[in-house]
């Protein structure tokens, strides 16, 4: 019981399904209550794919790509602060404005809800983290279904926290809405920079 409190608390912080409800509504500023609600459920399901593969194989994955924690964390923290600069610069908006209607396709929302919000957002570097640590820690099969099954509860948490977030986004005006993207845009800017500055610095102290 203690392992899955330990877990749970684990699983929830660095998901944080709570803090990620405004990020959603700045990175889905625009869309359709229809597509925003398409961009959660296929969002929510990636990461949960992503981390329950990390759970059940992550070391063995890692190795096969040749790829580590720290060099993932890297990678994300660069792409992420991409997405930060457009919000901030509202280069994302200019390019939904450039369509007739403020509507996006089926391949674009799926684009959307890969990443930034499955990769890195819900399922980044420091969840993987956490899914990969606390499968090495199960020691038998229920243990590990329990922690799948935590995996999934979480998730479930995430998307249940974006969906309340489309509600609220009828209530937020254009202004608002303005402000709270560019704020989160420097927000997610400076994780992104964390992001790396952390890779950096677990890559600088991995042995040769």
């Amino acid at each position: 019981m203690e392992f899955f409190l330990n877990a749970f608390a684990t699983l929830f912080v660095t998901v944080d399904p709570i803090g990620l409800a405004p990020i959603f509504l700045a990175v889905t500023a625009g869309v359709s209550a229809e597509t925003r609600a398409r961009i959660a459920t296929q969002s929510s399901v990636i990461a949960l794919i992503v981390l329950m593969l990390f759970a059940l194989a992550g070391n063995n994955v890692l190795g096969l790509l040749g790829v580590s924690i720290p060099a993932f964390r890297v990678a994300g923290g660069l792409l992420l602060f991409w997405t930060a600069f457009e919000m901030v610069f509202e280069r994302r908006q200019q390019r939904k404005e450039a369509t007739a209607e403020k509507v996006l396709d089926h391949s674009e929302s799926a684009n959307l809800a890969v990443f930034p919000l499955a990769i890195p957002l819900i399922s980044g570097p420091g969840s993987i983290s956490a899914s990969v640590l606390l499968a090495t820690q199960t020691q038998s099969f229920v243990a590990l279904a329990g922690l799948l099954g935590l995996i999934f509860l979480v998730i479930a948490m995430v998307y249940a926290v974006f969906r309340i977030a489309e509600r609220l986004d009828r209530y937020i005006s254009e202004t608002a809405r303005m402000v709270l993207t560019r704020l989160l845009g420097v927000l997610l800017s400076a994780m992104a920079v964390q992001f790396i500055a952390d890779g950096i610095r677990s890559l600088a102290n991995m042995p040769a």
